[in-house]
């Protein structure tokens, strides 16, 4: 089973997202992942994620996100993790900068599971549909994982 950990900035919008599309598309195929998500900064910590991201994923997966908490990378995280994936390229280079030498954790921005190497868009400061554009793009790519398994 692998250990994969979904990084974007402050763990209120895309990387609980993609935490919550991963655990959903592996349980829908039955495939057994440990999965965790977090933020490279800590503006975040402790807090719930966005409003607008739990509505669309609670309609998209039917799975509530409301218990998930924000927390920052830590260096175990690095070690803990056989893959982390990055939200968008700031975090990817980041977490690069974050990790330890010789971690075990492999590192990917997210959307290479589709053959693209853009960014997830950030939607903090845009609208509901903002979020609906993202999770059609996490959960793309979280199928495309779960396709390996």
């Amino acid at each position: 089973m692998n250990a994969i950990l979904m990084v974007c900035l402050g763990n209120i919008c895309r990387s609980p997202m993609a935490e919550a599309a991963l655990r959903y598309h592996a349980e829908k195929a039955g495939v057994a992942i440990s999965v965790d998500s977090a933020g490279t900064a800590a503006y975040h910590i402790g807090k719930a994620p966005d409003i607008r991201g739990q509505q669309v994923v609670l309609h998209n997966a039917d799975t509530d996100m409301s218990h998930y908490k924000a927390r920052q990378v830590c260096a175990e995280d690095f070690d803990r993790f056989d893959i982390i994936y990055a939200m968008d390229i700031q975090n990817l280079r980041d977490l690069e900068n974050m990790r330890p030498e010789k971690s075990k954790a492999k590192l990917f921005l997210l959307r290479e599971e589709l053959g693209q190497s853009q960014s997830v868009a950030d939607p903090y400061y845009g609208e509901i549909s903002d979020f609906e554009t993202v999770w059609t793009q996490l959960s793309a790519a979280c199928e495309a994982i779960i396709r390996k398994y």
